[in-house]
């Protein structure tokens, strides 16, 4: 049996608890897909896949079903550690062509700093699928320039989550593809 999604949407959250397992439970409250049973999947964005809301996608959601995602997840108990999970996002121009989705997690880095790595790294795959050349050496900036310039890909963006640790809890952040039927 074959699985190919048609809808995908993008969602994040954040919990704290005590207890480890609990922060990750409250995190996917936030996200709204806690009653959901995740499967992870790697990092494809399907051809003729279309982007819709969160609350678009809730609805088609049911309460224990079985849903495939690209998840990044980060936690940590340390007070005033910073912690992301950062899902990247990179779309041909051409819809009949896959793109691709890249987790990030890490320690120590601003929304936004992992939000451009997770972006910069799904562009990047992207980019060598296609065989756009471009120079590895180049920032982030001029290489999304390259890409985009290129009209082999049409966009990318990220959905970060960030958070400090907070004294004698558990912080727990994701970031989420979910990919339907």
């Amino acid at each position: 049996m074959s699985f190919i999604p048609n809808k995908i949407f993008f969602t994040k959250g954040v919990g704290r608890h005590k207890e480890y397992l609990s922060s990750f439970e409250l995190a996917l409250r936030d996200a709204k897909i806690e009653k959901c049973n995740l499967v992870t999947v790697s990092s494809i964005y399907p051809p003729h896949c279309e982007r819709i809301s969160v609350e678009e996608g809730i609805k088609l959601l049911t309460p224990g079903q079985i849903t495939f995602a690209v998840l990044a997840r980060n936690s940590t108990n340390e007070y005033n550690r910073l912690i992301a999970s950062s899902i990247g996002v990179a779309i041909p121009a051409d819809e009949t062509q896959y793109g691709y989705l890249s987790e990030h997690h890490h320690f120590g880095e601003s929304a936004e700093f992992a939000g451009e790595y997770a972006e910069d790294l799904a562009a990047t795959m992207l980019a060598t699928t296609l065989g756009i050349e471009f120079d590895t050496n180049k920032d982030w900036d001029e290489r999304e320039g390259i890409y985009k310039m290129s009209g082999k890909i049409i966009n990318s963006f990220n959905i970060t989550q960030s958070a400090e640790g907070e004294n004698g809890v558990w912080t727990t952040v994701i970031s989420c593809a979910v990919l339907l039927p």
